[in-house]
C-alpha cells in the first residue's frame, strides 16, 4: 500500500510540473502583450503633454480681439497723451528767443567783453599811427575817440539784435492758431523786456556815437609866448 502511494505521487509530479509549464508558456504571450500596451501607453502620455503644452502657448501668443468700445477708448487715450505732450512742449522756441532777446537787450546796455576787445584795438591802432609832433585834437581822437565810438556801434548792434529777436517771438506768439496749445504767459512778458531794454540800448548807443551825452575832449588852445 505504501508501494502504491509513492508510485503514483511520484506519477503525478511530472503530470503536474508539465501543467505548470503549459499554463507558463501560454501565459507568456499574454504577459508580453501586457507590457508593450504599458509601453504604449507611456510613450502616448508625452505626446498628449507636448499637444497640450503647444495649445497653452498658442493662447498666449494670440492677442484678444478688442471690441469697439475699447478701441474707442484707446484711441482716446491717445489722443489724449498726444495732446498732453504737445501742450508741454509748445512754446519752447518762443520761449528760448524771449530769453535771448532780453539777454542780448541787457549785454546791450551794460556792454560786453567783444566792445571792450575792439575799443582797445582801436587805442593800439591809433598809438601806433600817432606821432609825437601830431595835433593834439588828432591826439585825443586816436587814443580816445575811436574807442569811444567803437564801443557805441557794438552795443548798437547787440540793441538792434535784440529788438529783432524780441519782435521776432511776439509776431510768433500773436500768429499762433486758436487751435494750437496756447504759449506761456512768461515768454510774452521776457519778449516785451528784451524788446524794451534794445530800444534803450539803441538810444544810448545812438547817444554816445553822435556824442549827444558827452561832447569829445578837446585840448586846450595853446597861449602864445611874448617875444622878447
Amino acid at each position: 500500500m505504501t508501494a502504491k502511494t509513492r508510485t503514483e505521487t511520484k506519477t503525478d509530479a511530472p503530470v503536474e510540473a508539465s501543467a505548470t509549464e503549459d499554463a507558463g508558456v501560454k501565459d507568456a504571450p499574454a504577459a508580453a502583450s501586457e507590457a508593450s500596451e504599458t509601453k504604449d501607453t507611456k510613450t502616448a502620455e508625452p505626446t498628449g503633454a507636448t499637444a497640450t503644452t503647444a495649445t497653452t502657448k498658442d493662447a498666449e501668443n494670440s492677442e484678444p480681439e478688442l471690441t469697439a468700445e475699447e478701441s474707442a477708448a484707446l484711441e482716446a487715450e491717445l489722443d489724449a497723451e498726444e495732446a498732453r505732450l504737445a501742450k508741454s512742449s509748445a512754446g519752447v522756441g518762443s520761449g528760448a528767443g524771449a530769453i535771448v532777446s532780453a539777454g542780448l537787450g541787457l549785454v546791450a546796455l551794460t556792454g560786453g567783453w567783444t566792445g571792450r576787445v575792439l575799443a582797445e584795438r582801436e587805442t593800439l591802432v591809433g598809438q601806433l599811427s600817432l606821432s609825437k609832433a601830431s595835433d593834439p585834437a588828432a591826439q585825443i581822437d586816436g587814443l580816445y575817440g575811436n574807442a569811444w565810438h567803437t564801443t557805441a556801434l557794438v552795443n548798437g548792434g547787440f540793441a538792434l539784435l535784440a529788438l529783432l529777436v524780441g519782435v521776432g517771438v511776439l509776431l510768433a506768439v500773436r500768429s499762433t492758431s486758436p487751435a494750437a496749445a496756447p504759449r506761456p504767459v512768461w515768454i510774452k512778458a521776457v519778449a516785451w523786456g528784451g524788446v524794451a531794454l534794445a530800444v534803450i540800448g539803441l538810444l544810448i548807443s545812438a547817444g554816445m556815437y553822435f556824442d549827444l551825452f558827452a561832447a569829445m575832449p578837446s585840448a586846450p588852445a595853446a597861449t602864445p609866448t611874448p617875444a622878447g
